[in-house]
């Protein structure tokens, strides 16, 4: 098995933010978050801040993606993520499962 350093803690944010600038990491993240069981709004707006700072960082976070994710932020603070976590749950009554993937990029 291959020995896995993780970074310091002083240094991880940035890491994460480095990791995140891949859309299918940055999927996963906010996937990951959406799967848990006993969910924490507050993580889920966390989760999106730092996809939002990756794409910032990686100059694709456009003027209305900005507004949008402000719009957002507002709406997880006001309700707690209620909306989202109950669609999550309903669609997995339902048998189903909610996935974030990234767009296919043309080529």
């Amino acid at each position: 098995m291959k020995s896995v350093k993780m970074p310091t803690s002083d240094s991880y944010r940035e890491f994460l933010i480095e990791c995140l600038k891949d859309p299918e990491h940055a999927a996963g993240y906010i996937e990951a978050i959406l799967e848990e069981k006993d969910p924490e709004p507050e993580l889920l707006r966390n989760a999106v801040r730092k996809v939002i700072e990756a794409c910032a960082k990686s100059d694709r976070l456009s003027d209305s993606a900005k507004q949008l994710h402000e719009k957002l932020d507002k709406i997880l603070t006001e309700s707690n993520a209620a909306e989202i976590y109950t669609f999550i749950e309903l669609m997995d009554k339902l048998g189903f499962r909610v996935a974030i993937l990234p767009k296919e990029t043309e080529t």
